[in-house]
C-alpha cells in the first residue's frame, strides 16, 4: 500500500474520532500524572520527615510539592508542544500539506499542563504536608 494512502487514512480515522482520541489522550495525561506524585510522596517521606522536624510548615511542603508537580507538567507540555511541532511539520514535508501552528494552542497547551500539575499535584501535596515527622522518620 502506498504509505500517502495510508497517511490519509489514519488522518481521516483520527479526524473521525476527535473526541475518542483526546479523552483517550487526557486519559493517560492524568493517570500518568497522579501516579508519578504519589509515587514521589511515598518516596521521599524522610526527606519529608526531616524537613518538619527541622521546623517547615506544612505550607512550605505544600508549596514544594505543588511547584514541583506544576514545573513537571510544564516540562512535559513543552516536550509534546515540541513534538507536536516537530510531527506537523515532517507531515508537512512528506505530503506537501500546508500546517498552520497556532501560537494561541500552545499557549492553551501550557495553561492546561499547569493546571494539570495543581490539580493533580493538591492531593499528594497537601498528603505529603500533613505527615507526622517521627513517623515520617522512622519510614524506610
Amino acid at each position: 500500500m502506498n504509505p500517502l494512502i495510508s497517511v490519509c487514512i489514519s488522518y481521516r480515522a483520527i479526524k473521525s474520532n476527535k473526541v475518542r482520541s483526546f479523552l483517550t489522550t487526557l486519559g493517560i495525561i492524568i493517570g500518568v500524572a497522579a501516579v508519578i506524585s504519589l509515587v514521589s510522596v511515598g518516596e521521599r517521606t524522610r526527606e519529608i520527615g526531616i524537613r518538619l522536624a527541622v521546623g517547615a510548615k506544612e505550607r512550605n511542603i505544600l508549596l514544594q510539592f505543588l511547584i514541583e508537580s506544576v514545573l513537571l507538567s510544564l516540562v512535559g507540555g513543552a516536550i509534546g508542544t515540541a513534538v507536536g511541532i516537530l510531527v506537523s511539520k515532517v507531515a508537512s514535508a512528506l505530503t506537501g500539506w500546508p500546517t498552520q501552528i497556532s501560537l494561541l494552542a500552545i499557549l492553551v497547551t501550557f495553561l492546561f499542563s499547569a493546571l494539570v500539575g495543581i490539580v493533580f499535584g493538591r492531593y499528594p501535596a497537601k498528603k505529603a504536608a500533613q505527615l507526622n515527622p517521627i513517623e515520617a522518620l522512622r519510614y524506610e
